[in-house]
């Protein structure tokens, strides 16, 4: 589990780690805060995203798997000693998924609470916006700024702690309650933001969440490969219209749209449901009917939705779950035509 009481910047941390030879891309939100419309939200891995001071013909360094000048693997290449530093933020290097411990299901039910009816609802307060996205450790918001605020904020989850990171000022605490966790985020629970139907009950907000560290660090290992497959799936030419990844608060799994009108699927990552305990991959398909997919294809295997789905525990042994899950996703987008 990685925790820390210090303001982050993800960019900035990776630009330091790089120098000025190159442009630093990475998978996590980053400041200053974007108040502009439509998104509220920087895009991480854009090439000509903010850093307006950096020299333009500076070739820009992206995660692996995504189209670029180059990736970390090849920078990598010339700082083996950094191998950890980009593997635990899943930029490349040595990307490996711990075991799903066996709290996981309900860690992941108890943290879904808090996503949907405490940390979304301040962002949204602030913008209208309640998408989430992966953070270091865990999850959190991108950098945002009420109309009133004079400085950036970002609320996160590092594992088993509440983070709150207003200017240079962050604030952590021990994930308790729900209660506790508006408390100290000076907002209030709300159930109409974020929350979507398959979302828990919001449930006794003063009970102790059951929040395990294992499972917790499970969860930020599994959201952080989404993150770094599906914006190799969106950077690929053959995605058409691909939207921005978020993690949804109400569903609780980080995913993208790809597609035209006819063609159009959502592609992501469960950490387990209802219906599938266990976490997996999925790509929902939006219009069937339009496509006349056939039912008795064994591509089409999902149980409660047309589309496909792949459960970790098929994922092949030992090999980079980013490359398995891009390629899972990929080929399936190239069945839709």
């Amino acid at each position: 589990m990685t925790t820390t009481s210090t303001a982050r910047n993800a960019r900035a941390e990776a630009q330091a780690l790089v120098g000025d030879r190159w442009v630093a891309r990475v998978l996590e939100p980053s400041g200053p805060a974007v108040t502009e419309e439509p998104f509220f939200a920087d895009d991480p891995v854009a090439a000509d995203d903010g850093d307006e001071a950096l020299d333009p013909a500076t070739p820009v360094l992206v995660p692996a798997g995504l189209s670029g000048d180059a990736d970390w693997n090849t920078w990598l290449a010339d700082h083996p000693a950094n191998d950890q530093w980009v593997a635990v933020r899943w930029l490349g290097g040595a990307r490996r998924l711990p075991g799903p411990p066996p709290t996981l299901s309900a860690t992941r039910v108890d943290l879904h609470r808090l996503a949907a009816y405490v940390v979304a609802p301040v962002r949204h307060a602030a913008n209208g916006k309640f998408g989430l996205r992966w953070t270091l450790g865990g999850f959190g918001t991108p950098f945002f700024r009420s109309a009133d605020a004079i400085v950036d904020r970002q609320i996160r989850i590092e594992g088993v702690n509440l983070v709150d990171q207003q200017g240079g000022h962050v604030s952590v605490a021990p994930i308790t309650t729900l209660q506790a966790a508006a408390d100290m985020l000076g907002s209030t629970i709300r159930t109409d933001a974020g929350a979507e139907d398959d979302s828990p009950p919001v449930g006794d907000v003063n009970a102790e969440l059951a929040i395990d560290e294992a499972a917790a660090d499970f969860l930020g290992h599994w959201f952080a490969m989404a993150f770094a497959a599906l914006e190799a799936v969106r950077s690929d030419p053959a995605s058409v219209e691909p939207s921005r990844p978020q993690l949804w608060p109400g569903h609780f799994d980080p995913a993208i749209e790809v597609g035209d009108e006819d063609h159009r699927a959502s592609y992501g990552a469960s950490p387990g449901d209802h219906g599938i305990d266990e976490p997996y991959l999925y790509v929902s398909v939006w219009w069937p009917d339009r496509l006349g997919l056939d039912d008795d294809d064994p591509v089409w295997n999902a149980p409660s939705f047309t589309g496909a789905v792949l459960k970790l525990s098929d994922f092949p042994a030992d090999a980079d779950p980013v490359t398995v899950a891009a390629g899972f996703w990929t080929s399936v987008r190239d069945r839709l035509g």
